[in-house]
């Protein structure tokens, strides 16, 4: 039964670490508007949705057998999926942050968030109701 349960749960807690890390992505690029040469970098959702589902979450790390080995993992298993954001307009000082295209996929991402969230609160209050019998 609760393997059936993380089964369940498995799709929708990949989509929440992926919402999270593009967060974490877009405040990067937010809190960087004015760093000169700063590269904004973002996540195609779907395409990284699709590739964590399937455990294609990049490049294999380097096992490391000594303590004096340099670790190669990165942060994130999804650091991997993110890509520079194509330059909708240029600037002098090379930045590539447009402030208008990241506040609205950053209020994009929260709502989803906040939207898979009630998701999940439902999901786990119908398994209740049912475990409960009522």
């Amino acid at each position: 039964m609760t393997n059936r349960l993380d089964k369940e749960l498995q799709f929708h807690q990949t989509a929440l670490n992926l919402r999270a890390y593009r967060q974490q992505l877009l405040s990067s690029n937010i809190a960087n508007a004015d760093t000169p040469n700063y590269k904004a970098r973002d996540i195609d959702f779907s395409k990284a949705l699709t590739g964590a589902l399937n455990m294609r979450l990049g490049p294999v790390a380097l096992a490391t057998t000594s303590a004096g080995h340099i670790d190669s993992a990165p942060a994130s298993p999804f650091d991997s999926m993110a890509q520079y954001r194509t330059e909708t307009q240029s600037s002098v000082d090379g930045n590539t942050v447009d402030m208008n295209t990241e506040r609205a996929a950053f209020a994009e991402n929260a709502l989803h968030y906040e939207a898979s969230i009630t998701f999940i609160n439902g999901l786990l209050r119908s398994m209740q109701t049912a475990v409960q019998g009522q």
